[in-house]
């Protein structure tokens, strides 16, 4: 008799707003998974399509091939993009047990505002990283340096070479050079 064996699935769900790159960020992402041999799906989910409207992406990562084609509603880790998300609680909804959350925050937020399935909160300011490095407050690439940092999911070299599939020159140099300073200065939220 043969026995089924668990798939370690990782489902990330990313928060952010209409033409701040969210999608970009879950494809990204999916890309760094598949150049380390992992199996992945990728996909957004849309409220009213205009920019500026709340958009949520979704990457599910496994080491082992998987058959689950529904939306994340349980995430193990959620990457909230758009600081002006961060304190929306429904953000936050579903959070597994022990998940982790890594917001785009200027500044340190109590911890008693996050769900208490949070095990790990980390934050970075990415719209200074990605203002410093591309002109503009687009937090989205910054965010996946923060999140290969805490979670381990993709080696930074991964999503570096990801990147080239949708950058190229000096934007891409720019990019890069974003999500290594993220990489390197996202702290865990005391």
């Amino acid at each position: 008799m043969m026995q089924a064996v668990a798939t370690k699935l990782t489902d990330v769900r990313f928060h952010g707003r209409g033409g701040q790159g969210v999608v970009t960020a879950s494809r990204i992402l999916a890309e760094a998974a598949i150049l380390e041999n992992k199996w992945v799906h990728a996909f957004p989910t849309f409220g009213p399509e205009r920019s500026g409207a709340p958009v949520a992406a979704f990457t599910r990562i496994s080491p082992e091939k998987f058959s689950i084609k529904t939306q994340v509603y349980h995430p193990h880790v959620i990457v909230v993009i758009d600081p002006s998300l961060v304190r929306r609680s429904e953000v936050y909804e579903g959070l597994v047990e022990g998940g982790t959350i890594i917001i785009n925050s200027a500044s340190k937020i109590g911890k008693d505002f996050f769900p208490k399935t949070a095990e790990k909160i980390f934050y970075v300011n990415g719209n200074e990283i990605a203002e410093k490095h591309l002109g503009r407050p687009i937090a989205n690439t910054v965010m996946l340096g923060a999140l290969a940092k805490v979670t381990g999911l993709v080696e930074l070299e991964s999503l570096i070479k990801a990147l080239s599939s949708y950058f190229s020159g000096e934007i891409l140099e720019k990019n890069i050079a974003a999500i290594k300073e993220a990489y390197e200065k996202v702290v865990p939220l005391e």
